[in-house]
């Protein structure tokens, strides 16, 4: 069970790795532990996955038996039990979810006086909950907590900040993957009358229209037959057409994950990454301070300095918001479609406000491509997952990053985050999946000959590691 405490949250199959006498005791000694740290409430919610309300159930309970107040949120986006903490001035907030993983994963992303619970505190609490399983069952309980809609208080908030997006000339695809994200887009989109289709918008905990991971590109194919991509058509359902939209006339779309704390931004043609989100957000802001995780481009990094500063920190949410935080960033983004805005907002990965931050920077120059291909020409891969076991994962990474030293490249050795090596002429990434039983590994190069050298290279090394 141990290898479920992850990096920045807690993430298992629900049945065999997270059940309700689990959820107990570690609701017990979350709430202790809020109670210790002077958190005296917490808002729980949950996304759409179908052991949701069992596990809502379960964690309420336990937090019960710890003393603390509970306000209830629901069905709701992680971004939004964020939201409660500054809008409603609770002290902490858990959501159960496990994001974009498929349907019988589930998890805890935890929350402390504004601050994510992870790392080795979050491993720390791994002994306690395993002394305290024996004193919680898996039956369904009777439980005390206070009902909060943060729904209206989030949509008002939104409606308010960008009043100035109201009835907007634009056409938008938008695919909630049957996520948290559902109702909460369409309202904001239908209050700020902008035009849209939009697909899989009814929750579904089984996902059964496609995994709520819109890195995955064949994930987003109903976004691409819209926006009539030119090497893509696939049959669709019909989405719901709303505020005068007009089939097949979406400029701009997005992708959200289950959760509804990613977003993945879609023009015609041209899948934009989180990094290239960031340098176009960059451009738009004076002295910009930007933060990219490890995965993120090296012309991207080198132009952002540019402009002003960009630092490279461990991917993970948990990680960014610390960082943001401590050295007062003002825009932060992984390349799969996290992004935190600390201009303007509280720092945090919200895929419903950056979708609206999105359109505002749209609204005031389209030309998106344009600004993009002013970068120096390079080539890269999407992210790469390598099956591994989940306990040898880590292993397989220390093993990469000693016999890369031993080898005395000619590349700056990179340890924030698994082994980043930047060479000349490009950069090697191979890390560790926090959340799923996989190696992660990207490459860049100033051209697809040095691009196959070094993934060659990488492979070859790889495979040594894993045959031996």
């Amino acid at each position: 069970m141990k290898h479920i405490f992850r990096e920045y949250d807690i993430r298992g199959i629900f049945g065999t790795e997270i059940n309700p006498s689990f959820t107990k005791a570690l609701g017990f000694i979350l709430g202790k532990i809020m109670l210790n740290k002077n958190a005296k409430s917490v808002s729980v919610g949950y996304d759409t996955r179908l052991s949701n309300k069992v596990l809502n159930n379960a964690l309420i309970y336990g937090l019960n038996k710890a003393g603390i107040k509970v306000y209830s949120l629901g069905l709701v986006p992680t971004p939004l039990g964020y939201f409660s903490n500054y809008a409603c001035k609770i002290d902490a907030n858990i959501m159960i979810t496990a994001s974009h993983n498929p349907k019988e994963y589930n998890g805890f992303k935890i929350t402390i006086n504004k601050e994510s619970f992870f790392a080795t505190e979050l491993a720390n609490i791994y002994d306690e909950v395993a002394l305290y399983l024996k004193d919680f069952d898996n039956k369904i309980e009777d439980t005390e907590y206070e009902e909060l809609d943060i729904k209206t208080k989030y949509i008002e908030f939104l409606q308010k900040e960008f009043a100035h997006l109201k009835n907007a000339n634009l056409n938008l695809a938008i695919d909630t993957a049957s996520g948290a994200a559902c109702k909460v887009v369409a309202n904001i989109l239908d209050t700020l009358n902008i035009k849209y289709a939009h697909y899989f918008s009814e929750f579904d905990g089984e996902f059964k229209a496609h995994e709520p991971d819109p890195t995955h590109e064949e994930n987003l194919f109903a976004i691409k037959n819209e926006l009539n991509f030119s090497d893509f058509r696939s049959p669709c359902p019909t989405p719901l057409y709303k505020n005068g939209y007009v089939k097949n006339t979406a400029t701009l779309g997005f992708g959200f994950d289950g959760d509804a704390d990613r977003v993945v931004c879609i023009l015609k043609d041209k899948i934009i990454k989180g990094d290239e989100l960031c340098y176009l957000f960059a451009n738009d802001i004076k002295n910009p301070k930007i933060l990219c995780e490890v995965k993120c481009s090296k012309i991207i990094f080198d132009k952002i300095n540019e402009l002003g500063t960009c630092t490279m920190c461990k991917t993970g949410h948990s990680n960014i918001k610390k960082v943001i935080k401590e050295q007062n960033i003002d825009l932060a983004a992984e390349l799969s479609g996290h992004v935190f805005f600390n201009d303007k907002y509280y720092g945090y990965d919200d895929a419903i406000y950056s979708m609206l931050r999105i359109i505002e920077l749209y609204l005031k120059n389209p030309d998106f491509i344009g600004v993009l291909n002013k970068l120096p020409k390079s080539y890269s891969s999407d992210e790469i997952k390598i099956k591994v076991k989940e306990e040898d994962k880590f292993n397989i990474i220390n093993t990469y990053k000693e016999k890369t030293k031993s080898l005395n490249l000619n590349a700056k050795l990179i340890e924030i985050d698994g082994v980043r090596l930047e060479f000349e002429n490009g950069f090697s990434l191979l890390r560790a999946s926090n959340t799923s039983p996989y190696l992660v590994a990207r490459f860049e190069s100033v051209s697809q000959e040095n691009l196959k050298e070094i993934s060659d290279f990488t492979y070859k090394l790889l495979n040594e590691i894993i045959k031996n």
